[in-house]
């Protein structure tokens, strides 16, 4: 697919490709390859991902913006089948960057502020202007920031930021207050272009104006979520006065667009910051707690400081009792606290590796994981022991049954967002980590060698897979523990 790039860049600039710079790297969150490719004294941008309707919303968005003059690039080529484009390249100082290589602590330099300024001046230009007619039939994976989408959100961070932090909540109390917040979230105004991840390391500066990147999970949606993700940006940490000076700019700009009432934006506006923190967590948790990427935990400290900011200087409209003492356990956390203080990683159920790397011992335990089709029976226990798990997966929204899905497993993106999508799939993977980590423990403490976890589904191919590799994840790295994953049907089909 590389080879579709340097055809687009040829074909653009009329010269032949002479390097490839792989950019992002782990650091990544998307999944996406992002690749530079240069040649004489011209540079672009391609990208390969296999997630063909995300693509699609990227680029039409795209077309949409710059056909209104707004700064986003330009899409040199485009071939959908295979997943690859070719974009402008803006080069590598993102708003981020630039931000931190021009502050003393809470003081910020007046080149950095008037690039802020600058931002804020363009974001109705999105949601408004642009957003009055762009095509959201494009947009991925849902068309409005709805009750759905909120929920997702919401429970992204309730498994994976409190749950895995070990911050303790009442799951009923938890759930009525994410009903009554999603109840007033969507009473605000929401016919406008939501943005989604309007944040300091999606837009560019190139000759000191800013660039646009990164809004192709664009949908409808309120005002107030976009300026909310901007201004607390956690590792931005921008001080409280300038965000209150780029607020107030923000509504001035946006009320040239549309009747904006600053009361009535108000009204809703810290709510829509309280989620926007939320489903950051979440991501940090999920990313850092869970996959063990150490690199996203170093947001947590600057989120918690935006909770307690929060805490102490806001009353929402609507009594939230459990979530702000979910909120405040939180906050008041040591296993966060230490992760604050350059802590690390929290341990999981099963204890950390504190020693680090290094080949299990023959007598460590060791946890054979696999998925399976029913329609082959149960697999036997290799171990000998004839003992294990085995989880019926069909329980589950099987992605099989859509045509987008069905020659993808349970190890690709798609798959792997559309089941991470689902409410029941995070109560069902919850459920057997802790049924899993409790006999990984006794087993280690009874000196046991062999577990075996099995995960069935109809097909094997897509649920089964899924659930196999999320508890590989999860305990690998785990002091004393060898894992070994098998895909019995993937296997079968490969034959």
């Amino acid at each position: 697919m590389i080879d579709i790039l340097k055809n687009f860049f040829r074909q653009r600039f009329g010269v032949a490709v002479e390097r490839v710079q792989p950019l992002q790297g782990e650091l990544g969150a998307s999944g996406r390859k992002i690749i530079r490719l240069s040649g004489g004294a011209s540079s672009a941008i391609g990208i390969l991902y296999n997630v063909r309707e995300e693509n699609v919303a990227f680029l039409e968005f795209s077309k949409h913006f710059r056909s209104r003059g707004l700064p986003v690039p330009e899409i040199y080529g485009e071939d959908l089948s295979q997943g690859a484009y070719l974009e402008e390249d803006f080069g590598d100082t993102t708003l981020f960057e630039f931000l931190s290589a021009n502050r003393t602590g809470s003081s910020i330099s007046p080149t950095t502020v008037e690039a802020y300024r600058k931002v804020v001046a363009l974001l109705p230009r999105f949601q408004i202007e642009a957003g009055r007619d762009i095509n959201y039939n494009a947009c991925y994976p849902r068309a409005e920031f709805d009750a759905q989408s909120i929920a997702w959100d919401l429970n992204y961070f309730k498994y994976y930021f409190l749950k895995l932090a070990g911050v303790p909540f009442n799951e009923q109390l938890l759930e009525d207050d994410f009903k009554r917040l999603t109840t007033f979230l969507l009473s605000a105004r929401s016919d406008f272009f939501l943005y989604r991840d309007f944040q300091s390391r999606n837009i560019m500066l190139r000759d000191g104006q800013p660039f646009f990147l990164d809004y192709q999970g664009g949908r409808k949606g309120a005002l107030q979520y976009d300026i909310a993700s901007l201004l607390f940006d956690a590792k931005a940490d921008l001080p409280q006065a300038l965000r209150q000076e780029l607020l107030d700019l923000y509504i001035e700009h946006a009320s040239d667009f549309v009747a904006l009432e600053r009361s009535a934006f108000m009204h809703h506006y810290y709510a829509y910051v309280y989620i926007r923190v939320m489903q950051a967590m979440g991501a940090y948790g999920f990313r850092g707690f869970y996959e063990r990427k150490s690199h996203f935990l170093q947001s947590v400290p600057y989120a918690l400081k935006n909770v307690e900011w929060l805490l102490q200087n806001v009353e929402l409209p609507i009594a939230l009792p459990a979530l702000m003492d979910s909120l405040g356990r939180m906050r008041d956390s040591e296993t966060l606290r230490e992760l604050s203080s350059g802590g690390g990683l929290p341990p999981t159920t099963v204890t950390s590796n504190k020693s680090g790397i290094g080949a299990p011992k023959e007598s460590d335990l060791t946890v054979r994981i696999c998925s399976f089709s029913f329609r082959r029976g149960i697999p036997k226990d290799e171990s000998g022991h004839g003992g294990g798990f085995v989880f019926d997966a069909r329980s589950i929204p099987n992605p099989g049954r859509e045509e987008r899905f069905k020659v993808l497993t349970g190890k690709d993106q798609p798959v792997i967002e559309y089941l991470n999508q689902q409410e029941s799939a995070h109560q069902f993977l919850d459920s057997v980590m802790s049924l899993v980590d409790a006999s990984v423990k006794a087993y280690q403490n009874r000196g046991f060698t062999s577990l075996t976890v099995s995960f069935g589904c109809t097909g094997g191919q897509h649920r089964s897979v899924y659930f196999a590799e999320q508890l590989a994840k999860h305990l690998n790295g785990s002091n004393g523990v060898k894992v070994v994953v098998r895909h019995l049907e993937l296997e079968n089909r490969n034959k």
